[in-house]
């Protein structure tokens, strides 16, 4: 049959997951424009897939499938009467990527003001001046990446710990590779407790499906995820430890300012989201004001300044003021972007009718414990974004304990591989010829372990958020 044929196929190429058909969405699971949506987008992710390959920005493809898409169902859902629902769906999708996007923003624009003002570059130095052996570094850095990632995401953080594997691991390949895969997986695990650890997190935290404080109960499963892997590549390690640096760096001014105002900008998102009952990118857009006030404030410092003080050797960031609109032009635009890609991609497939078809297979048939362990294994190739995109927008009727699983799994489900998340696909450029696909694909049997062992832990140890779903 047909259309049995074209859910087969939906669901290997999108994340079709759930049981809500789309509002004002048409009809078009046999219509020309709906098998055309569907074969332009898998067109579209094929060179997603292949962005290492060819060198083409992962935003690029899906932004031109986005356009195309909904030109084609717009021309076909006029011709059956239903133009004005095309124009309220996008409408729709729209204000949701919106919300995201400045929440996004702001985070991406405090982790660069950060990064500006040497904070990561001393924690660099640090490490490299302590003599440490190889295998405490394994260990200090996943652990760093471990803790960071639920604050600066784990992308920031593992381009942050890969810098320190780099620089102490010249001499060893070797380390230099089960370094890179441990960052990826403890970076992934740490961003899946968080609401702010990862896009997926905060996706789930911004629709209001769970709790702010809920999201921690995913720690210890999330601990597991990387301690397993971890502690079965530690007896690969080399032994010895590489030479001490003796280099050192000076905080700009006002770095440790912008962390407290980072704290308090995340303070705010959550009190406008829990108390004030208001989406959580009010309180970063009012922290990144904060941000931009201090900026104003160093950039009067800077300017008020004596010119034999600019001039003094080791005036620690009085020369150059801080330019808070610079630290926005340097956010990743190229992720915002393919994350508007994605949302447009995805809600058109839901307009169209297809994923309200294949969520009765895969969820109704499988049950939400399967299919979303399911959603984590095809993470690994698809990218988490648009598998929980798929998954939000088609709401399932699943309790608190399902919804966190399904974070869970779509957040360390891209570990496996790497090209399953942004920090493996990150890192594969940063370390070039040492972290490398296969170099990854021979320690995802241990990685694969600890997505079953973590998955074991949160039903066994979150069973109260489970009411039978």
């Amino acid at each position: 049959m047909p259309q049995r044929a074209a859910i087969i196929v939906l669901l290997l190429l999108t994340p079709a997951l759930a049981l809500a058909a789309t509002p004002g969405a048409v009809d078009l699971t046999a219509h020309w424009a709906g098998y055309a949506a569907m074969a332009v987008f898998a067109l579209a992710y094929v060179f997603v897939v292949a962005e290492e390959f060819t060198g083409l920005r992962k935003s690029q493809p899906v932004m031109l499938a986005a356009g195309a898409i909904w030109a084609l169902l717009a021309i076909a859902a006029t011709g059956l009467g239903h133009g004005e629902s095309v124009h309220e769906a996008v409408r729709e999708y729209l204000l949701e990527f919106g919300e995201l996007l400045l929440f996004l923003l702001a985070a991406m624009t405090y982790v660069n003001a950060m990064s500006e003002r040497n904070l990561f570059e001393a924690l660099r130095l640090q490490l490299l001046r302590r003599g440490f052996g190889y295998r405490q570094l394994f260990w200090i850095t996943g652990t760093l990446a471990f803790f960071l990632s639920p604050i600066i995401d784990n992308l920031t953080t593992a381009l942050v710990m890969c810098a320190v594997v780099l620089a102490v691991g010249r001499d060893s390949p070797k380390f230099v590779a089960l370094a890179c895969i441990n960052i990826v997986v403890a970076a992934n695990a740490g961003g899946a407790f968080s609401p702010f650890g990862d896009i997926t997190t905060l996706m789930v935290w911004q629709r209001g499906i769970v709790g702010f404080w809920t999201f921690f109960a995913l720690f210890l499963p999330s601990l597991v995820n990387w301690l397993v892997p971890a502690a079965l590549m530690h007896f690969a390690l080399p032994g010895g430890q590489p030479p001490a640096s003796q280099g050192s760096v000076r905080l700009k001014r006002g770095a440790w300012v912008i962390v407290g105002l980072f704290v308090v900008t995340i303070f705010l998102a959550v009190s406008f989201h829990n108390f004030l009952h208001l989406q959580p990118f009010m309180g970063m857009m009012t922290g990144l004001a904060l941000l931009k006030l201090y900026g104003w404030h160093l950039t009067r410092v800077a300017r008020g300044l004596q010119a034999d003080e600019f001039a003094r050797e080791g005036a620690p960031g009085d020369v150059d003021a801080f330019d808070s609109y610079e630290q926005v032009a340097r956010a990743e635009w190229d992720t915002l972007l393919f994350f508007f890609g994605v949302i447009m991609c995805v809600g058109a497939l839901g307009y169209c009718g297809y994923l309200a078809l294949a969520s009765q297979w895969f969820y109704g048939d499988l049950g939400p414990t399967k299919a979303n362990i399911l959603v984590g294994l095809a993470s690994s190739i698809l990218d988490n974004i648009p598998m929980m995109v798929a998954v939000l927008q088609m709401q399932p009727q699943m309790d608190t304990g399902q919804w966190l699983l399904v974070t869970l799994t779509a957040g360390v489900g891209g570990s496996l591989l790497s090209i399953g998340s942004a920090a493996g696909v990150a890192l594969m450029g940063q370390a070039h010829g040492q972290y490398t696909f296969f170099s990854h694909l021979r320690w995802t049997w241990a990685i694969a372990l600890g997505y079953a062992a973590s998955i074991a832990v949160h039903l066994l140890l979150n069973a109260r958020y489970f009411t039978g779903s």
